[in-house]
C-alpha cells in the first residue's frame, strides 16, 4: 500500500479497476443470490448512502491532513530560505578569513537544500542527506573557532543563525515525512470496495456504464489526495523557489 500512494499516477490506475471490479462483483452477486426486485430497497438505500457518506467524510479529513502537511512544507522551504539568507548576511560580523570560508560553504550547502527538493531516487535522497550532514558540520566548525576565541555578542549571534540554519532542515525533513498514514489509506479502500459492492448489487437492472461513475469519481479522489501528500512523486510538488532566488541572488557574477 505504501508503494502505490508513493507513486499517484499508479494508485489511480489500480484504484480504479479494483473499484471498478467490485461493483461488477456486487452486481454478480446480485444475479446469483436475488435476481428479482429488492423487498426492502428502503433499508440498503439507507446503508449504501451512510457507507458512502462515511467515505466521503473520510476523503475530506484525508484530504484535509494532506493539504495541511503540503503547506507545511512550502512554509518550512520558505523559512529555511530566511534562515540561510541572514547567516550569509551574518557571516561579516566574522573575521575577513572566517566570514569567506562561511559565505562558501552556505552557497555550497544552499546548492543541496535546492538538490533535495527535486524528483530524487532513494540512493540520490540518500546521498542528498549524508552530504547535508557533511555540510552542516563543516559550517558549524567554520564558526566555532572565532566564537570560541572572542564570545562576543555579534559572534554569538553567528552562532545564532548557524543554529537555525540547521533547525531547519531538521523541520524541513521531518514535513516530508510525516504523511498520511497506511492505515487510514486501507480503511478508505475498504469502505470504498465495500461500497462500490453495494452499489453493484443495487444497480442490476441499469445500464453497465453506470457502474464505472463512482469508481472512477473515488479514483480521481484517491489520486488527487495522495499526489498531494507525495512529496517526491506526484505531480503537485513543492518548488523550492526562495532557494533558488536566494541561491541565484548569492552566487558571485
Amino acid at each position: 500500500m505504501s508503494f502505490l500512494v508513493d507513486h499517484p499516477i499508479l494508485f489511480f490506475v489500480v484504484s480504479l479497476v479494483l473499484l471498478w471490479l467490485s461493483a461488477y462483483l456486487g452486481a454478480f452477486l446480485r444475479r446469483w443470490i436475488h435476481p428479482g426486485p429488492l423487498e426492502d430497497n428502503e433499508d440498503y438505500s439507507l446503508i449504501l448512502t451512510s457507507t458512502l457518506t462515511l467515505l466521503g467524510l473520510l476523503i475530506g479529513f484525508t484530504f484535509s491532513m494532506a493539504a495541511g502537511r503540503y503547506d507545511q512544507r512550502k512554509n518550512y522551504e520558505e523559512e529555511e530560505a530566511n534562515a540561510i539568507g541572514t547567516e550569509y548576511v551574518r557571516a561579516d560580523l566574522l573575521p575577513p578569513a572566517d566570514a569567506e570560508k562561511v559565505r562558501t560553504l552556505l552557497r555550497h550547502y544552499l546548492d543541496l537544500r535546492v538538490q533535495y527538493y527535486s524528483r530524487l531516487t532513494p540512493e540520490q535522497e540518500r546521498q542528498n542527506d549524508a552530504d547535508t550532514a557533511r555540510m552542516q558540520s563543516r559550517l558549524w566548525a567554520a564558526i566555532t573557532p572565532a566564537v570560541n576565541a572572542e564570545p562576543t555578542q555579534p559572534h554569538t549571534l553567528v552562532a545564532s543563525g548557524m543554529n537555525d540554519v540547521l533547525n531547519r532542515q531538521g523541520y524541513t525533513q521531518a514535513a516530508w515525512l510525516n504523511r498520511v498514514p497506511v492505515a487510514a489509506w486501507m480503511l478508505m479502500a475498504a469502505i470504498a470496495i465495500f461500497g462500490n459492492m453495494l452499489l453493484g448489487y443495487r444497480s442490476i437492472h441499469r445500464p453497465k456504464g453506470t457502474l464505472l461513475i463512482l469508481p472512477l469519481a473515488l479514483a480521481i479522489s484517491f489520486f488527487l489526495v495522495a499526489d498531494i501528500d507525495a512529496p517526491r512523486r506526484g505531480i503537485i510538488l513543492v518548488h523550492p523557489q526562495n532557494l533558488e532566488i536566494l541561491a541565484n541572488s548569492l552566487r558571485p557574477h
